[in-house]
């Protein structure tokens, strides 16, 4: 069976716990596509030529606590906003997407320009003042800085010319910004069953 669960949504939302959540649930792939543009920037920010970086990048690449920082969250915004970076890495996320068994796919751009054609598309949300506390409470540090740099993302994975962050058209929108994980779940996975009961 190949079905594509496409989640996107910006940084803090809560669209990396439901993505993890939902895979388990169903018995899917699941793929952080933000990692991959974590460990391009830390290559990057190692010396290495965005494009160049994107096209060597191994599975291994992908694991490490250092890609979990905010720093590297900074650095995958910058490469992720370069054409030739973007362009270099999806064949890697649309093969993901589309191999036997199901995959849930979670990033900024899964619905709009990586699998248009998912069976299911959801956009997880929350206010950025949500968002910077949740990610303030795993990072540390100064709260206002978090919230600015939340702003900062926002406005770069927004604006950026090439697969902007945007919800899809055909989409369903899921904001947390008052809902705890369990009820976000549990609304997934029933839009999920659904889908899976039509296709079947």
């Amino acid at each position: 069976m190949i079905f594509t669960v496409a989640i996107d949504g910006p940084a803090a939302a809560g669209k990396g716990t439901l993505s993890r959540a939902v895979a388990e649930r169903f018995g899917f792939a699941h793929l952080d596509t933000g990692l991959l543009y974590r460990a391009v920037g830390a290559k990057v920010a190692g010396g290495a030529e965005p494009e160049a970086a994107a096209l060597a990048l191994q599975p291994a690449d992908l694991a490490g606590d250092h890609l979990r920082t905010l720093e590297a969250g900074q650095a995958a915004s910058k490469v992720a906003a370069l054409p030739g970076v973007r362009a270099a890495l999806v064949q890697f996320q649309r093969n993901f997407a589309r191999r036997e068994g199901g995959a849930v796919l979670d990033g900024r751009d899964i619905g709009t320009v990586i699998c248009p054609e998912a069976e299911v598309k959801l956009f997880v949300t929350a206010t950025p003042e949500v968002r910077a506390h949740r990610r303030w409470l795993e990072v540390g540090g100064d709260e206002a800085r978090v919230l600015a740099e939340v702003r900062e993302r926002d406005a770069r994975d927004m604006g950026r010319a090439d697969a902007p962050l945007a919800a899809a058209a055909d989409a369903v929108v899921l904001d947390t910004s008052t809902l705890d994980i369990e009820t976000v779940v549990g609304q997934a996975l029933g839009i999920i069953t659904a889908r899976l009961r039509e296709t079947r």
